[in-house]
């Protein structure tokens, strides 16, 4: 809805906010869910997600006319982001434990 908003109802900068936070939003929340499948554990699925929350609702919040230092609070969701991002990739890599499906017998 933010997007649609966006291309619609928002023009300049507002519209630019909305557009960016629904996209961002969009790709991680799909991330999130993959992540929750094939993760070891929840940790980056709940860092996609909070992020991407966050980041989004930051911005939605600027564009329908809240205080524009919201602004200094988004980078937190896209730090949130890029660790759900990291702690998803060093599990990939990690050689498998006892714990893991994969190993059992």
């Amino acid at each position: 809805m933010a997007g649609a908003f966006g291309a619609h109802g928002a023009s300049g900068k507002a519209a630019d906010w909305l557009r960016i936070g629904a996209q961002y939003e969009m790709v991680h929340a799909v991330a999130a869910l993959i992540a929750a499948r094939i993760a070891r554990g929840p940790l980056a699925a709940w860092l996609l997600l909070g992020g991407s929350l966050l980041f989004a609702a930051t911005l939605y919040a600027m564009a329908l006319g809240g205080p524009l230092w919201l602004g200094a609070v988004t980078p937190l969701g896209g730090a949130a982001m890029i660790a759900g991002w990291i702690v998803l990739a060093a599990g990939a890599f990690a050689p498998p434990t006892d714990h893991d499906p994969e190993t059992r017998p």
